[in-house]
């Protein structure tokens, strides 16, 4: 009997063995990839490899799973390493406190990962991971917008060429059809942005509440989204569960 008795009663025990000799690789640790780290933690994947550059602010307590008033100033991946090992002190966790650009792809080999999550927020880092993952013939998961929506059930999983409304979603189809990549497993919603307030009294842009010697800051954003506890988490644990069911897939056919 251990932590994961009552995921082997649906998956069964060649499954969580699967998961147990597993490593996934996730590529941002906010709203939207924190979520996803849980899950795949609590569903017992044996090697998890963690990488952002953030450290926990206090306007992401809101909706990140890895942050409260305790881990304000530290950094993403060291929190959510010890989030893990407090769920499975066996998994081996990765950390690199990095964020992920085509200047430092080189420092992943991809070939070791399962799995790839792609949880980052800009376009060319994103790019950057479907090529790498494509090039190692590695699976992987990209989340599209999430911020500035209120609807969590209007996410669903698709191939990236089948998405619409999705302004993330156009830019990426557009660059993987010039790179030549026929397909991608994204998440996304149909859902239009919202538009959000503008509110200088609890604006970034002057209220600055980064910690110091914060790299990456808010006020280095063009725009700001809103978000909120509903919305990034769902679409974290819709990834994680895509992640689970194609790495057992062939166990369970």
């Amino acid at each position: 009997m251990d932590q994961f008795a009552r995921t082997q009663l649906l998956l069964g025990k060649k499954a969580m063995e699967k998961l147990k000799n597993s490593r996934v690789a996730i590529f941002g640790v906010g709203g939207v990839g924190g979520y996803s780290v849980e899950a795949l933690a609590r569903s017992g994947v044996g090697a998890i490899d963690l990488i952002d550059d953030d450290k926990v602010c206090l306007t992401n307590i809101n909706r990140q799973i890895i942050a409260d008033v305790k881990s304000i100033g530290k950094y993403k991946v060291d929190v959510a390493k010890e989030r893990i090992l407090s769920i499975n002190p066996k998994c081996k966790v990765t950390t690199h406190q990095c964020f992920y650009l085509p200047e430092n792809a080189e420092d992943f080999d991809f070939s070791q990962y399962d799995y790839v999550i792609d949880a980052v927020d800009t376009v060319t880092a994103k790019i950057n991971l479907v090529m790498q993952a494509n090039e190692s013939n590695v699976k992987i998961i990209s989340s599209m917008g999430a911020g500035n929506k209120l609807d969590p059930t209007g996410f669903i999983v698709s191939d990236i060429y089948k998405t619409s409304v999705c302004p993330l979603a156009k830019v990426m189809r557009r660059e993987l059809k010039k790179r030549n990549i026929k397909k991608l497993k994204v998440v996304y919603s149909k859902e239009e942005a919202i538009v959000p307030f503008e509110d200088e009294s609890i604006s970034c842009s002057s209220h600055c509440v980064c910690p110091p010697g914060t790299e990456r800051k808010c006020t280095d954003r063009r725009s700001i989204p809103g978000s909120v506890a509903f919305v990034p988490s769902v679409v974290g644990l819709i990834i994680a569960g895509e992640v689970i069911k194609d790495l057992i897939k062939d166990v369970t056919e």
